[in-house]
């Protein structure tokens, strides 16, 4: 079994990765913020030094939605920009076979083409709400690219699109849109209240792909896909935040009312993400948001309601 690290073991991406990794017999190798810091780049040579390392999964990042991102911008570029550059540098210096890095689909322009194909990246202006972590992560995408160029390092890099599942952030302050509704929908219905708040008109179209499935195709890619390209990783389908918070409603049992704050930003009108070169590698979506959205909530009442 090749000796395989995860950075960013404890967020969405990262367990998901490694309950995936364990289901065939591999136990990762992981590291908590307080024994490496991947900022800290002399930390992080001494770590992969010390460890000798067959593949890396980089889903390590400071994320956040709209209202972390419009607070926090030097965050979000600093800290994502040293953290994947230590760790790429680091494991080629080091004679990892292969990594992983996991960017985000909010690399693409905001008016983009639908669906958005790989080809898009660099063809337009950026979604500002968003652009100081996007900017990083097409940051990450050409290290990733200069050091096979330069030192054929097998690097290859993956643009999921929106993510949810087990293991999300529930905070109302630094969450994305679909762990934010799915937790003021929940207070509302705790609250008896006649209705829950939504951002923006509802009206922008979201992809989301649960986080098991991500997991399930990195893990794919790992073993299959050895390329400079960036490669898209979604289910090929999108719905309205309307349409998702009515869902929502009906996971969590809520029946009173959904009102839309028409003065937040609604964001990047559509994101949907052409899937087509990773159906035609072989690999597809398998949980519907409809079993997501259950599993998920389950979660929450579960890891996060009861705390």
């Amino acid at each position: 079994m090749p000796t395989v690290y995860v950075a960013g073991h404890n967020g969405l991406v990262g367990s998901a990765i490694c309950r995936r990794l364990k289901r065939d017999g591999i136990e990762p190798l992981v590291a908590d913020r307080a024994t490496l810091d991947l900022t800290d780049q002399a930390a992080v040579r001494a770590w992969f030094e010390s460890n000798a390392i067959d593949q890396v999964y980089f889903a390590a990042a400071k994320v956040g939605g709209i209202l972390a991102n419009s607070e926090f911008p030097a965050d979000f570029i600093n800290d994502n920009i040293l953290m994947q550059s230590n760790v790429i540098d680091s494991a080629w210096r080091n004679g990892v076979k292969k990594l992983l890095f996991l960017g985000s689909s909010c690399i693409y322009p905001k008016f983009a083409e639908q669906p958005i194909s790989e080809q898009s990246l660099l063809t337009g202006p950026l979604e500002p709400t968003n652009e100081w972590y996007a900017i990083a992560k097409i940051a990450g995408i050409k290290t990733c690219q200069a050091y096979r160029k330069q030192h054929d390092f097998d690097a290859i890099s993956l643009m999921p699109t929106n993510l949810y599942g087990p293991g999300d952030n529930f905070d109302l302050r630094s969450s994305h849109v679909l762990p934010a509704l799915l937790r003021k929908c929940h207070e509302a219905l705790m609250n008896g209240d006649a209705n829950f708040e939504v951002w923006g008109s509802g009206e922008p179209r979201r992809e989301f792909l649960h986080v098991d499935d991500l997991a399930d195709a990195s893990v794919f890619l790992m073993d299959t896909y050895s390329a400079e390209e960036i490669i898209n990783v979604g289910c090929g389908e999108d719905i309205r935040i309307r349409d998702l918070a009515e869902c929502i409603k009906q996971v969590v049992g809520f029946t009173g009312e959904l009102i839309f704050d028409s003065s937040k930003p609604d964001g990047t009108p559509r994101k949907r993400l052409d899937v087509g070169k990773l159906h035609e590698l072989g690999w597809n979506s398998k949980i519907s948001l409809g079993v997501g959205l259950k599993s998920t909530y389950e979660w929450f009442l579960n890891n996060v309601q009861r705390s």
